[in-house]
C-alpha cells in the first residue's frame, strides 16, 4: 500500500490519477482550496477502494502554509511515499500583457509556489531516503509562443527546477517525475475549441499513474506529444516566429 499526497486534488487530472491509486487500495491525502469539493472527491475515492482518505484545506499560493500541510499529511498517512503536485492556473495572455499584477500572480501559482512546495517535500523524502515526487508541468514550457508565453515560461521554469531537483536527488532513493500534458479537456480549458489532439483527464491520469509506478523521469501525455514537441523544438527561430502555432 502506497501513501499518496495530492496537492490540487480537486482538479480533473488529479482526480483521474487518484482514482487509479484508489483502485490499488492506497491511502490518500487530498489538498485543495474548496472543502466541499474535497469532501466529494474523498467520498468518491473511498467508494473506489482507497484504504484511507484524508483531506486538508489550503490555498497553495500561501507558501507559509506548506510546512503545516506536509506535517498533517505525514501524520494522517503514517508516512509519505508519493507526492503529486497537480495545481495551476491558465491565465489570459492578453490580460497578462496589460496587467503586470496578473502576470505575476500567474507566475507565482504556476512556478514559485510549486517550487517552494517541492523544496520542502524533497527535503522530507531525502531525509527518509525514499519516495517519489511528481509535478504537472506542460508542453507549453518547451517553447515560448505568443498565445501563452506567461503560462509557458512559468511551466518552463518548473520543468527546469524539476530537472535540477532530479539531478540533486540522484542516488538518494528519491525519484522525481516531470509530467508534460498536451491539450486536456478540463474545466480550465472549457472555452477552447476541441479537436483530435485533445485528451481526457482520465487518459492523462492513467499515464501519470503508470509513470509514477514505473519510475519514469519525464512523461509526455498522451505520448505522441513527445514527438510533436521534438519537431517544434527543432524548428529554426527564423521559421518559428513566422508560424501561428
Amino acid at each position: 500500500m502506497s501513501k499518496v499526497l495530492i496537492v490540487g486534488a480537486t482538479s480533473a487530472i488529479a482526480q483521474g490519477t487518484a482514482r487509479r491509486f484508489a483502485a490499488d487500495g492506497d491511502a490518500l491525502f487530498l489538498v485543495g482550496r474548496d472543502a466541499a469539493r474535497l469532501a466529494e472527491v474523498a467520498a468518491d475515492l473511498e467508494a473506489r477502494g482507497a484504504s484511507r482518505v484524508g483531506s486538508y484545506v489550503m490555498d497553495a499560493d500561501n507558501v507559509d502554509a506548506h510546512a503545516g500541510m506536509i506535517e498533517a499529511a505525514r501524520n494522517t498517512l503514517d508516512g509519505l511515499d508519493i507526492a503529486l503536485i497537480a495545481y495551476g492556473t491558465l491565465p489570459d495572455q492578453a490580460v497578462c500583457q496589460q496587467q503586470v499584477e496578473q502576470a505575476s500572480r500567474a507566475w507565482h501559482t504556476n512556478a514559485v509556489s510549486p517550487m517552494a512546495l517541492l523544496t520542502r517535500l524533497a527535503n522530507v523524502l531525502e531525509a527518509q531516503g525514499s519516495g517519489t515526487l511528481a509535478a504537472i508541468s506542460s508542453v507549453a514550457g518547451e517553447r515560448g509562443r505568443k498565445t501563452n508565453y506567461v503560462y509557458g515560461s512559468a511551466k518552463a521554469a518548473l520543468s527546469t527546477f524539476l530537472e535540477g531537483l532530479r539531478h540533486r536527488l540522484h542516488g538518494s532513493g528519491v525519484h522525481v517525475l516531470t509530467v508534460k500534458p498536451g491539450l486536456v479537456d478540463t474545466p480550465m480549458t472549457a472555452s477552447f475549441e476541441k479537436g483530435a489532439l485533445w485528451a481526457t483527464p482520465e487518459r492523462v491520469g492513467e499515464d501519470i499513474y503508470k509513470a509514477i509506478r514505473r519510475h519514469r523521469e519525464v512523461c509526455y501525455t498522451p505520448a505522441f506529444w513527445g514527438f510533436v514537441m521534438l519537431a517544434i523544438r527543432g524548428m529554426p527561430r527564423w521559421l518559428f516566429k513566422r508560424t501561428s502555432i
